[in-house]
C-alpha cells in the first residue's frame, strides 16, 4: 500500500508543479514537448532492454490500441489538465481530477454492461452532491473565462480530462494485463504519439513568436523535473501496479491527490485552501468509500499478489 500512497503524492506534485511552470511557457507547448521527450527516453531504454519484444509489439495488430492510448491516456488528458491549470487553483484542479472513480463506474456501466447496485448509486449520488460546493467557488481566472451555468470552461476541461484518463487507464490495463505489454513501452509510444500531436495543436490555439516560452531557463527546469516525476516515475509505476490492483481500486486511491496538492499548493504556490474543497472532500470521501466498501462486497477489488 504504501507504493499507492507514494504514487499519489507524485501526482499531487505535477498539480503544483505544472501551475508554476505555466507561468514561464504556454501549457500545450510544454505537455507536447514533455510528453515526445519522455516517450523517447523510455521507448529507448525498453529497446536497448528488450529490442525483439519492442519490434513484435510495433505490429499492426496493436495499432488501434496505441491509437486509443495515445489520445485518451496522454493527448486529451494532458491537454486539458494543463490547459485549465492557467485559471485553477492546484488543489481544486486535482480534486475536480480525482473524481474519476466516478467516471469508470458510469463508463463501465454505460460502456462495458456492469451491473450497479443500489449502494453504489448511492455512493455515486453521494459523491456527485459532494463536489458542488467546490464547484461554485470560482476563482479571478474562471470567472474572466467564463462558463456554461455555474461551471467555468476551466472545470468542464478538467472533467473531460478526467473521463479521459478513466478511458485511457483502461486500455493501459488492458495493454498490460492481457495483451502482456510492459508498461513502460506501452507508456513510452503513447507519449510519443500522444505529444506529436499536441504540438499541432500548439500551434494553432497558441501565441509562437518565435517559440511560446517566456524565460527559457525557468521553463526548461520544471520541464525536466516534471518529465522525471510524472513521465518516468508516476506513469510506469501506475502500470506496474494495475498488475495488482484493478483499475477501480487505483482510482479510489486518487482521492488523495487533492489533500496531497492542497498541502504542496499551500507551501509552494501561497494557494488558500477555502472552506468549500473540505465540504466537498468530506462528502466525496464519503460517496467513495460506500462505492469501494461495494466493491469489496462484489468482490472486484481482490489484489492480485
Amino acid at each position: 500500500m504504501f507504493e499507492v500512497i507514494f504514487l499519489y503524492i507524485l501526482f499531487a506534485s505535477v498539480f503544483t508543479l505544472g501551475k508554476a511552470a505555466i507561468a514561464y511557457g504556454q501549457p500545450i507547448f510544454f505537455t507536447s514537448i514533455r510528453m515526445i521527450l519522455g516517450g523517447l527516453i523510455l521507448m529507448a531504454g525498453y529497446y536497448w532492454y528488450n529490442p525483439k519484444s519492442f519490434k513484435q509489439h510495433l505490429s499492426r495488430r496493436y495499432l488501434p490500441l496505441w491509437i486509443v492510448l495515445a489520445l485518451f491516456n496522454i493527448y486529451f488528458t494532458n491537454v486539458l489538465e494543463f490547459w485549465a491549470l492557467q485559471f485553477l487553483p492546484a488543489a481544486k484542479a486535482c480534486f475536480i481530477y480525482n473524481l474519476s472513480p466516478f467516471f469508470a463506474a458510469l463508463i463501465s456501466y454505460f460502456v462495458f454492461a456492469e451491473r450497479m447496485t443500489l449502494k453504489k448509486w448511492l455512493g455515486l449520488g453521494i459523491g456527485f452532491v459532494g463536489v458542488i460546493p467546490l464547484l461554485l467557488t470560482e476563482s479571478p481566472g474562471e470567472h474572466k473565462l467564463g462558463g456554461i451555468s455555474f461551471l467555468s470552461w476551466a472545470e468542464l476541461a478538467i472533467l473531460g480530462a478526467a473521463i479521459a484518463t478513466v478511458y485511457g487507464w483502461i486500455s493501459m490495463r488492458r495493454l498490460v494485463k492481457f495483451e502482456h505489454i510492459s508498461p513502460i513501452m506501452a507508456n513510452g509510444i503513447s507519449m510519443f504519439w500522444g505529444g506529436l500531436l499536441a504540438l499541432p495543436t500548439s500551434y494553432f490555439v497558441e501565441t509562437w513568436n518565435p517559440l511560446p516560452i517566456s524565460q527559457p531557463g525557468p521553463f526548461f527546469i520544471y520541464l525536466i523535473v516534471i518529465m522525471v516525476i510524472s513521465n518516468i516515475l508516476s506513469y510506469n509505476i501506475y502500470g506496474f501496479l494495475l498488475k495488482k490492483y484493478t483499475a477501480t481500486f487505483m482510482s479510489f486511491c486518487g482521492f488523495m491527490s487533492p489533500l496531497f496538492a492542497a498541502i504542496f499548493a499551500w507551501l509552494w504556490l501561497g494557494e488558500e485552501v477555502s472552506w468549500p474543497f473540505y465540504i466537498s472532500a468530506i462528502l466525496v470521501f464519503a460517496g467513495l468509500y460506500i462505492f469501494y466498501q461495494e466493491e469489496l462486497r462484489q468482490g472486484y477489488m481482490v489484489r492480485k499478489c
